[in-house]
């Protein structure tokens, strides 16, 4: 196991990282400087939350996340900003889609080959969890609209965002009018590439309606990397002084079991604030404005002394992290939110398991009908593409990013993008438990996924009808200048190497299981083929 610390900023992120830059509120070259018990704080996340802290305890790292990505103070991605994009070269990560629209576009053909193999099916619906710009179902929606009677098919569109400001973004992109119509689950605008059907945007999947008669095609990229995760340390209890009571939201609770500890327990790594640096290293108006941002996190990691009702129940949930309670000291990362919504995935693929009338609604959004309705025939698909280790559980992979630079996730909260490693075993594992009408395929590196469906000869006719043309390129380029950014985009994605995005990169899909004993149908992209 790597041993744990604030440096936890890999080179080998989703990020394409550059120069950097001081952290600042909405563009304006300062920082907050509020003080609360004489400390200057960064942000007033920053200050609400060592509050909060101050006043009920440590927090989990799930519950600074959350706030720190989406609290109505000043969150990452619900925080008003005035001209500051998040996504792109401009901003402080890329995405593939950023980088070439043959991505989307082969994302677009796979949901079209899984159209064809599963019988042609009507009542299409088309979701995607965290859309960000809107780039990637833009290019999806224009590659379907080639495909007419696949994009016939489709009954409705759905973005499930939370933040204002990224569903203005995404209007803008995909829809007839920047403005949204109001409705009862969300908002309402015509589509751009298909403009006899609407978009759809809601705040949370459940308001998504789920038709066991439709067929939903879900797309989620890069979306479980920003779900809050809980982390767990199998402690000695040698190592970790006796304690009489359990952390709990509404405060201590005594067992009345006794206090005897087993021989290794799991204890959950919480968050707090630093220590208060002395005066003369405290950060100042004028410093921070010629020096950049103040190096020295605010907040820190250490191991809760009590157990906590997380560090009792999720490390049990599967035999993965049981097989690690004799592995002193090791570490794993669990996010809850992230098995919720895959299992409301495969449930509106596959239907729900009849044995269980277990809740599958994620733990931040509204209740869930309990027992959803039976599916007659498992139909649609989910495909998940995000980067995180194949067959091992993410360990020590909390990271911040800024401005395409690595940071410490502990820096000037709601400034800072959170990120952590997806466990693509736990989600496979919560899919196939949630549903008996659906299979798992994957995950596969992205360069095999890409290339499968044929990446390197659709940017090969892009270069040649660029080179074709000699000009009227974006932004006034050339031709050439065209050729070089469309061959420069498609073989970074499939990058192999140690930091690579065709490495670092995979895709997962959720499709319906194939009746029959033995029987297996791989999808396009995982071992399989076009059909239909």
């Amino acid at each position: 196991m790597r041993s744990h610390s604030l440096k936890i900023c890999r080179s080998s992120t989703r990020k394409c990282w550059s120069k950097p830059i001081g952290c600042q509120i909405a563009g304006s070259g300062i920082r907050w400087l509020s003080s609360g018990g004489g400390r200057p704080w960064s942000t007033p996340l920053a200050k609400s939350l060592a509050e909060a802290i101050t006043t009920t305890g440590p927090i989990s790292v799930a519950s600074y996340m959350r706030q720190c990505l989406t609290s109505p103070e000043g969150g990452y991605y619900t925080r008003q900003t005035s001209g500051h994009d998040q996504f792109g070269a401009k901003g402080d990560f890329i995405t593939s889609p950023e980088i070439s629209q043959v991505f989307g576009e082969l994302v677009g053909i796979w949901l079209y080959t899984e159209w064809l193999a599963q019988g042609r099916k009507g009542k299409v619906q088309i979701i995607e969890v965290g859309p960000g710009r809107g780039t990637l179902m833009g290019d999806v929606l224009r590659t379907i609209s080639n495909f007419k009677p696949f994009a016939e098919s489709i009954e409705a569109i759905y973005l499930v965002e939370a933040s204002p400001h990224l569903r203005a973004q995404q209007a803008k992109l995909l829809a007839t009018s920047f403005e949204l119509q109001e409705i009862e689950t969300g908002w309402n605008a015509a589509c751009k590439y298909l403009p006899d059907r609407n978009i759809t945007w809601c705040e949370d999947i459940r308001f998504v309606p789920n038709d066991p008669t439709t067929t939903p095609f879900i797309l989620a990229h890069e979306f479980f990397d920003a779900l809050p995760i809980h982390v767990f340390q199998n402690t000695p209890s040698s190592n970790i002084p006796a304690a009489s009571t359990i952390l709990t939201p509404t405060g201590p609770i005594t067992p009345k079991h006794g206090s005897q500890l087993p021989k290794n327990q799991w204890h959950e790594l919480v968050v707090s604030p630093t220590p208060q640096p002395p005066p003369s290293t405290i950060a100042t108006s004028s410093s921070i404005s010629h020096k950049g941002p103040q190096e020295t996190p605010e907040f820190q990691l250490t191991v809760s002394k009590t157990p906590t009702p997380h560090s009792i129940y999720l490390p049990q949930t599967s035999p993965r992290y049981t097989a690690l309670k004799s592995t002193p000291n090791a570490i794993i990362e669990i996010s809850p939110e992230s098995l919720s919504y895959v299992s409301d995935f495969a449930i509106r693929i596959g239907g729900p398991d009849p044995s269980s009338s277990t809740s599958t609604s994620p733990s931040s959004t509204p209740s869930a009908p309990s027992s959803p309705s039976p599916k007659p025939t498992p139909s649609g698909a989910a495909l998940i593409l995000d980067y995180g280790p194949i067959a091992t559980i993410p360990a020590n992979t909390l990271r911040g990013i800024r401005s395409h630079q690595p940071c410490s996730p502990f820096l000037s909260p709601g400034l800072v993008d959170l990120s952590a490693d997806v466990d693509f075993l736990a989600l496979a594992e919560s899919a196939i438990n949630a549903s008996p009408g659906v299979d798992v395929h994957g995950p596969v590196e992205q360069a095999f996924f890409l290339s499968t469906l044929g990446i390197a000869e659709r940017a090969g006719r892009l270069v040649e009808a660029a080179r074709v043309r000699k000009g009227d390129g974006n932004g006034g380029e050339s031709g050439e200048e065209v050729a070089k950014r469309v061959e420069g985009g498609w073989k970074r994605l499939i990058d192999r190497g140690p930091t690579g995005m065709g490495r670092l990169y995979k895709a997962m899909a959720i499709v319906p299981h194939v009746g029959g004993r033995g029987e297996v149908r791989r999808p396009v992209g995982f071992g399989g083929h076009v059909v239909g």
